[in-house]
């Protein structure tokens, strides 16, 4: 049976009151949250943006979003995890008031900023399951306690994997910092040395100090890297990437053997918003202000994930008239973590949508 995608069409001119009312349509026709109860608490996985980025989901969305759950009497609260690459997301106090300083603020949207410090044992949570790739999965425990899952994602393209959206905020998102590492840990890149400038941008940005500028060459001490790729996104001269051949490709199945996890004792209490709006080439975890690469497309709602990434997906692509997640990122295949979520059952490839009238 296929699944069921609800949409409203947003338009680059619409301004942020209209965006919310159309917003307040589609949950109202979806009926998404219907699921939630009284007393519930609800997990709202996000990504609150690094600093100088401009792409994330705006507060003012989820002031809707919320409203919506507090209307129902459960107790949302919004969360996200901390980062292996360096910047502001890489500890929890730091995280917290950067997305207090991106409007994410409980007088604003009526609810908390949780930021679990995945240092301490008892915020982290080992799921048990056996998998190609990953036995036991390391996520942050407040998504294994809460009641209900909402995720809650910018719908881009993506420097590892193509195009990142509800399946990324899953199993990549939710991902303890020691989750994030066993994911990237085929991703050690390697040195295109022909384009190579010795400029020293991907030394500067490395977290694990895994890089050193020889004979005005960079080279990566392999036994270092953490596998976080910031140092293929500092790179302005292409002198960076993935062998992929080599098993980097990997990382989509591990990603979403993540999301197996997190939606373990999910089933029925989990729900998705995609919004393709302001479609970037790189995630929103870049600290800069990354143009559009495609027009707006609109905001999407399901109750499955790999549903409402293939829906984005396609939705997007035809707005471009052509697979511009492709030619953004020609050596990565977003396809293989669509494909393999359908395999491990966490959703449907085929679709039914629901356009929503405005």
């Amino acid at each position: 049976m296929k699944s069921k995608v609800y949409f409203v069409p947003v338009n680059e001119s619409d301004s942020i009151q209209a965006i919310n009312q159309k917003l307040t349509r589609l949950l109202s026709e979806s009926k998404l949250f219907d699921f939630i109860g009284a007393g519930e608490s609800v997990a709202v996985k996000m990504h609150f943006g690094e600093e100088g980025n401009t792409g994330f989901v705006k507060p003012e969305h989820l002031c809707v979003i919320i409203d919506d759950m507090l209307a129902k009497k459960a107790e949302p609260f919004l969360t996200d995890t901390n980062t292996l690459y360096s910047g502001r997301r890489t500890n929890s106090e730091d995280h917290r008031n950067l997305a207090w300083e991106h409007g994410f603020v409980k007088k604003k949207t009526g609810v908390e900023v949780i930021i679990p410090d995945d240092t301490r044992k008892e915020n982290v949570a080992v799921v048990d399951i056996n998998r190609k790739f990953i036995k036991k999965a390391k996520i942050a425990n407040i998504f294994q306690q809460a009641d209900t899952i909402v995720g809650v994602a910018h719908f881009k393209g993506h420097i590892m994997t193509g195009f990142g959206g509800a399946l990324k905020n899953l199993g990549m998102g939710c991902a303890s910092r020691e989750g994030k590492l066993a994911q990237h840990s085929d991703v050690s890149p390697v040195i295109i040395i022909s384009n190579c400038t010795g400029c020293g941008a991907c030394a500067a940005i490395c977290p694990a100090k895994a890089i050193v500028i020889h004979n005005k060459k960079a080279a990566i001490d392999l036994n270092k890297c953490i596998g976080c790729a910031s140092c293929i996104a500092a790179c302005r001269f292409h002198a960076i990437d993935v062998n992929w051949e080599a098993g980097g490709s990997s990382i989509q199945e591990k990603m979403i053997e993540y999301a197996s996890a997190v939606l373990a004792n999910k089933e029925g209490k989990a729900a998705f918003l995609n919004f393709a709006i302001k479609i970037t080439q790189e995630c929103d975890c870049l600290a800069k202000d990354d143009p559009r690469v495609a027009p707006d497309v609109g905001i999407l709602a399901s109750m499955d994930p790999v549903s409402i990434d293939k829906a984005s997906f396609d939705m997007i692509n035809k707005a471009c008239g052509k697979d511009i997640f492709k030619e953004l990122h020609p050596n990565r295949d977003g396809g293989k973590q669509l494909n393999y979520a359908q395999a491990l059952g966490l959703g449907n490839l085929e679709y039914e949508l629901v356009n929503i009238p405005i």
